[in-house]
């Protein structure tokens, strides 16, 4: 929501900088993510007196106007519009000005006569749209000729807060209720803008009441009243000369909505001025001159404002004209049968109050978003409909002529009290506070405090803050008005038992630290794909869980892998030319259950943790993501792990084979069940994302490999004594994985074996058939001495009979 700083003091006397402004807002809870600087307005357009106009001798369409400037000279301008007269005051853009939409003002000629700057439109002026008196804008009252326009219309300098509004603060929906909020914060008093004529010319006369004026005619059908709480309606006539001030366009421009016509920008003005939304209708469009409030009929058509037509059911409330036929869509969007038009004279003015979930039913249901619907849907205030109606009506000034306000089931705001007790607010704040002080505190916001006895306070709850209806809420005002920085950090009151991270928390941390050291970047991506995601990655949806309300309907399902995320993470570094790119990440995916199965968390959910990593770059291939694994696998110290080449494992492994090349890649079991997959991705999915070279990836559940760490253990001290190598070759059926082979070599070898590495894998002549020979490297050593001799053939023998024994394997000799 847009704040300009002078709307604010229209309500409190601000004397603060923009930044002390910001800081206070913010800190109320009103985050503020910008703040702008409106300069004033049309530099370089003065106000002029037009002194005569006189045929142009060679043009119809064009006049020659004189105009004095200030100076008392007649400056001749060159006009095609013909509807001011001498004595009228009108806007001059002087020579070198620079109009809103960047035109230059320069001397030229015009069918031969010299026009000497320009006078202005309301358009030009980007004061809203062209009324039906097309031509230059005639100024109001009797201002100082050769004034700049800006301070002429009261028109300057302006600051705009771009604020962040919690849709629990439907009453900061507003200025007003923004103004409140920071008027107790900073001690300033707090009052409404005059509602009358001293709002528009305090030397002027305001349209009042006028009881011989027409009234409007409303009917709520029985089956809609607890839809519409309160309806009012009042009849305007005379808005055809109705003018609002130029600073009424000018905030409502400032506000982020566009200036149109007074009517519209004076409704508009209500609604962002005291958050109440309107609707002016075209009295004369209208059916009867009547409204009706009633429920839509199933399959009713509704042309909006925006033209489209929206198909209607029962659940929606709409207002229908004298004959039944919709002409708006209540707390959304108004029909296009009853637009207000250049040529509207009289207006029915509404100013409603309805049921909020049905304001966000109908709005969410037809994709229609509105400033209006934004309001209802949190809650708007019953009581502020009456004073739309005044402050409408006094921006309009005193051309109009209003009616009676007819004001339909109107019902009293039910009283909301809570009993605060200050030592409960002393205990949570963790500061200390009297009763009195919190009355203080509160008091300025509109909450009516009651001494209760016992340093208790009977507190009633202000209609705008429906928000508020416990004692704990209370309590929050009460921090904000005191001012979160103002509260002290300090420990709980109730000494709590030292803790320490579970095992879990280390070796996750752990992982990160270990992963983090091979260069790859941690990333965080979103937990929501799309199909198309899943099948450039390659993985199926089968298992894929369907959101009922997504936030974004190109992504409607929950993640069953990272690696998509991580893809598109790695794609969009690589479109900007960063050449080598390695990113890993640790997060949830969601999968449903296989038959038979049951969820983590929940029978309809299997969530697990999952950890993934990606990596492009020159160099990079299998052999990377491999490498990355053994890094990880033996800072953890990994021993039921494993490598294995599966054609079709089950659960996540299986799910993720196709995403990788069928020759490159290898199986992650971690005790005897498949878990993940490392190598580089297939070239189908390199080449859908775009890539023109080798993707490594690593993709694994979390929480067995976690389960599979033996220790953390502590940091040893290097040994000054030097290490013994020793290859040893083994002949096995080609069926025996090399990873198994490795972990018997490992548990084999004992203490004295500090690496470990497969260096050749042989298949050919000299082996036997269905044979191949795996070569591995083993370095031994020992902290306190230089190995002897036969220690290190004791391993040797250890090793050979263990391979022999489990995988039949024969230690191959020279």
């Amino acid at each position: 929501m847009r704040v300009p700083l002078s709307w604010l003091k229209d309500f409190t006397p601000v004397q603060a900088s923009p930044e002390e402004v910001a800081h206070a807002l913010s800190f109320l809870g009103l985050v503020v993510e910008g703040v702008e600087r409106a300069d004033k307005p049309w530099a370089g357009i003065i106000v002029a007196r037009v002194l005569e106009t006189r045929p142009h001798p060679s043009a119809d369409r064009i006049q020659l106007v004189d105009v004095d400037m200030g100076d008392g000279e007649a400056l001749q301008i060159c006009c095609g519009a013909f509807n001011m007269k001498s004595g009228d005051l009108v806007p001059l853009a002087a020579l070198g000005a620079v109009m809103p939409n960047g035109l230059e003002i320069a001397r030229r000629k015009m069918r031969g006569e010299w026009s000497n700057g320009m006078l202005c439109s309301v358009p030009e002026l980007g004061l809203g749209e062209e009324g039906l008196e097309k031509g230059i804008y005639v100024l109001p009252g009797d201002l100082p000729v050769g004034q700049p326009l800006a301070e002429a219309l009261g028109v300057g300098d302006d600051v705009v807060f771009d604020l962040d509004i919690g849709p629990n603060r439907p009453d900061c929906f507003s200025i007003a209720g923004v103004a409140r909020d920071l008027a107790a914060f900073l001690n300033l008093p707090f009052n409404f803008p005059p509602m009358g004529a001293a709002a528009v010319d305090p030397a002027g006369s305001a349209a009042v009441v006028d009881p011989a004026g027409s009234a409007a005619l409303v009917e709520i059908a029985p089956d809609a009243t607890e839809l519409c709480p309160r309806f009012t309606a009042t009849v305007i006539e005379g808005v055809r000369q109705a003018a609002v001030p130029a600073w009424v366009s000018r905030r409502v421009s400032l506000a982020g909505m566009r200036p149109i016509n007074p009517v519209v920008d004076a409704s508009n003005y209500v609604m962002l001025e005291i958050g109440q939304p309107n609707h002016p209708y075209d009295m004369d469009k209208l059916a009867g001159g009547s409204l009706q409030v009633r429920r839509a009929y199933e399959g009713e058509v509704l042309v909006t404002l925006d033209g489209a037509a929206r198909e209607l059911c029962p659940d929606d409330l709409v207002i229908a004209g004298g004959d039944g036929e919709a002409v708006g869509l209540a707390g959304v969007m108004g029909g296009a049968t009853a637009e207000i038009s250049p040529l509207t004279n009289t207006v029915l003015f509404e100013a409603a109050n309805f049921d909020a979930l049905s304001v966000a039913r109908t709005g969410k249901r037809l994709g229609l978003s509105s400033e209006a619907r934004a309001r209802f849907e949190r809650g708007v205030d019953i009581e502020l409909a009456g004073l739309a109606v005044e402050r409408f009506v006094s921006l309009l000034g005193p051309a109009v002529r209003r009616g009676p306000t007819t004001d339909l089931g109107r019902q009293e705001a039910p009283k909301v009290t809570a009993v605060l007790r200050a030592q409960r607010a002393a205990l949570l704040l963790g500061v200390p506070v009297s009763a009195n002080r919190c009355a203080e505190l509160l008091t300025p916001l509109g909450f009516q405090c009651e001494p209760a006895g016992d340093e208790r306070l009977a507190v009633t709850m202000p209609s705008w803050r429906p928000d508020c209806t416990r004692e704990v809420d209370l309590i929050e005002e009460i921090a904000r008005m005191h001012g979160y920085e103002n509260i002290p950090r300090q420990l709980p009151a109730r000494p709590m038992a030292a803790t320490s991270l579970s095992r879990e928390q280390k070796a996750r941390r752990l992982v990160r630290d270990i992963i983090a050291g091979t260069g790859a970047n941690e990333a965080w991506t979103t937990s929501f794909l799309s199909a198309e995601d899943m099948e450039k990655t390659g993985l199926s949806t089968s298992r894929a869980l369907e959101l009922e309300n997504p936030l974004d309907q190109s992504q409607g399902l929950l993640r069953t892998s990272v690696l998509p995320g991580l893809l598109r993470s790695l794609q969009f570094n690589v479109e900007r030319q960063i050449g080598a790119v390695q990113l890993f990440e640790i997060g949830n995916v969601f999968l449903a259950p296989l038959p038979g199965e049951r969820g983590a968390y929940l029978a309809e959910v299997d969530e697990r943790e999952q950890l993934g990593l990606v990596a492009i770059g020159r160099d990079i291939d299998a052999r990377w993501s491999a490498q990355a694994w053994e890094v990880l696998r033996g800072g953890l110290r990994l021993r039921a792990v494993r490598l294995a080449d599966e054609a079709a494992p089950p659960g996540t492994a299986g799910m993720h084979l196709d995403a990788f090349h069928p020759g490159r890649r290898a199986v992650i079991s971690a005790q005897g069940r498949p878990v993940g997959v490392v190598g580089e991705l297939s070239p189908k999915v390199t080449s859908a994302y775009g890539f023109s070279s080798r993707v490594a990836a690593l993709v694994v559940d979390l929480a067995p490999v976690l389960g599979a760490v033996t220790g953390m253990g502590a940091a040893q001290a290097v040994s000054r004594f030097p290490a013994t190598d020793m290859d040893m070759a083994f002949e096995v059926d080609e069926g025996v994985a090399a990873g198994d082979v490795a972990g018997t070599v490992e548990s084999s070898a004992g203490q004295l074996l500090t690496s470990l590495a497969l260096f050749d894998v042989y298949k050919g002549p000299g082996l036997g058939e269905g044979k191949r020979s795996l070569g591995f490297r083993l370095r031994l050593r020992a902290g306190d001495r230089t190995l002897t001799e036969a220690e290190v053939t004791r391993v040797r023998v250890a090793v050979a009979d263990a391979v022999s024994s489990a995988h039949g394997g024969v230690l191959r000799v020279g």
